[in-house]
């Protein structure tokens, strides 16, 4: 018999901040009841039965004619699709309570309907309860770790998968249709590998994200945001680095918390770097490292933050005899040779560029190198951007490669960026890629050590304060439209 919490009868709401509390009253009730019961399992005492608590729900239930006729057609979310029932699992309102407030606020705007909240059916793993510095089950003997499954619910795959981002998930005979790109589990286990894989807690992440694959981009990230926390003018508020060591900028107070950050014995596989605005409009960076398989496991999981942008700064092989080394390339098209996303995004899905990026890049190009016209024509071209999983690719006999990158017109080739654009697609992310021309392999120039350090040197600077002032130019536009149609379907969820 399942021991829980007391049960929470689901209500109707028709105003968003109401409906909001009523999710965290259900969360914070099934969250105290886990904790409490792992605390005591810990310490050593049998347990009453199986300890289960679940999340939250959010249903609406609208009909042919709800869709209101004065809602807000410039954005392309906040609305469902057609008639019948929608639902979604709901976890951590304290990190989404500003995203989770919008939802339903554009739902009851946007449709003549209630907001019914109420307890899923969905259990919360054991895991996924844990407070961000609990290690409680550390203290566990290996025997009591074994009949935890017994005790508790853990994680089960079965329950987040990616089949509603990806536009496979078919709901069985009266299942609702989905509400949001991702279940409450789905969204968990993110947040988890996130604190894994960058040293951070998802609390710091930021809503425009800045992907690079060389550590030097880093280095000049976080000189730029300890120079930011010198300035009691800035606009960000904090910085913070791996183990969650957290800088405040000159003359605020410290923050309950940054006590408990640490610097690691060593370096996350990937790395981020947060500079922390108030409304968390601020800058995020990760050093992801080589490779696509990287690229999309990064991105899957900072996707169930809802980021406004991701952008790849990083380096690239030019391909044509005119480029020179240090130019820049902004891509409007992708070949995709990466691979890792192939079963959950066809390759014959076109990943077409975003109007609201490219200017935005175009214009900090602009701004940074006060370069215009003509001039910034010399220094930066825009084309196809082909992305490969074989970083020896120029070894492969017959010059198969070659031939193919030339019949796509691509212009530059990197690991990278045709992951992170099409993940961005996947999961209706606005994102965008402009690459710095570090070699040319297939006209002789490939990087030396010197010749490299003075490329750095050079480049790494301006590159990186290119991509700050993108960010800074998205977000004084406003991020209505930076959400743009082309992500979304016409069967789409109505979450952003």
């Amino acid at each position: 018999m399942a021991h829980l919490p007391d049960f929470i009868a689901p209500a109707s709401f028709t105003n968003a901040a109401a409906a909001l509390a009523r999710v965290q009253e259900i969360y914070e009730s099934s969250i105290a009841h886990l904790r409490e019961a792992m605390q005591r399992y810990v310490a050593g005492e049998e347990p009453p039965g199986r300890i289960r608590a679940h999340y939250p729900f959010a249903r609406v239930h609208t009909h042919r004619d709800s869709l209101r006729k004065g809602r807000n057609a410039k954005l392309s979310y906040g609305f469902v699709a057609g008639a019948g029932r929608f639902e979604t699992t709901l976890t951590r309102p304290d990190l989404f309570l500003d995203y989770y407030e919008e939802q339903f606020r554009l739902l009851l705007e946007n449709h003549d309907c209630e907001l019914e909240i109420g307890t899923s059916s969905q259990p919360i793993p054991i895991h996924f309860s844990f407070a961000e510095h609990d290690h409680i089950e550390g203290n566990l003997s290996a025997e009591r770790r074994a009949l935890m499954r017994e005790i508790f619910d853990l994680p089960d795959l079965t329950a987040m998968d990616d089949g509603i981002a990806n536009g496979t998930h078919e709901p069985r005979p009266g299942e609702p249709q989905p509400l949001a790109l991702f279940t409450a589990p789905r969204v968990d286990y993110s947040l988890h590998r996130l604190r894994h894989y960058t040293g951070t807690a998802p609390e710091h992440f930021q809503n425009f994200v800045l992907f690079t694959n060389y550590q030097f981009y880093i280095d000049e990230f976080v000189r730029m945001g300890h120079e930011a926390m010198q300035d009691p003018n800035s606009p960000y508020v904090a910085f913070v680095e791996p183990g969650n060591i957290v800088t405040r900028r000159k003359g605020l107070p410290s923050v309950a918390g940054d006590e408990l950050g640490q610097v690691p014995p060593r370096l996350p596989q990937m790395p981020g770097y947060h500079l922390i605005r108030e409304d968390r409009s601020g800058i995020t960076m990760v050093n992801i490292g080589v490779g696509p398989a990287n690229a999309k496991t990064i991105t899957d999981h900072i996707a169930v933050l809802r980021p406004h942008a991701w952008v790849m700064l990083g380096h690239c092989a030019g391909l044509r005899t005119t480029q020179q080394l240090g130019d820049y390339v902004l891509a409007h098209g992708y070949v995709r040779e990466d691979h890792v996303l192939d079963e959950d995004l066809p390759l014959w899905v076109p990943i077409p560029a975003l109007a609201e990026i490219q200017l935005a890049l175009e214009a900090a190009v602009s701004d940074v190198t006060q370069t215009r016209g003509v001039d910034l024509k010399r220094i930066m071209r825009t084309g196809t951007v082909a992305s490969t999983d074989n970083r020896n690719w120029e070894l492969l006999p017959d010059n198969r490669p070659q031939r193919r990158f030339s019949q796509s017109r691509a212009v530059a080739l990197d690991m990278e960026s045709a992951t992170i654009a099409a993940n961005g697609f996947r999961f209706r992310v606005p994102y965008g890629t402009l690459l710095c021309v570090s070699d040319k392999p297939l006209h002789g120039e490939i990087k030396l050590p010197g010749m490299a350090n003075h490329f750095y040197r050079e480049r790494v600077d301006q590159h990186l304060r290119i991509g700050i002032r993108a960010m800074e130019l998205l977000r004084e536009q406003g991020v209505a439209q930076l959400h743009s149609r082309k992500l979304r379907s016409f069967a789409e969820v109505a979450f952003q």
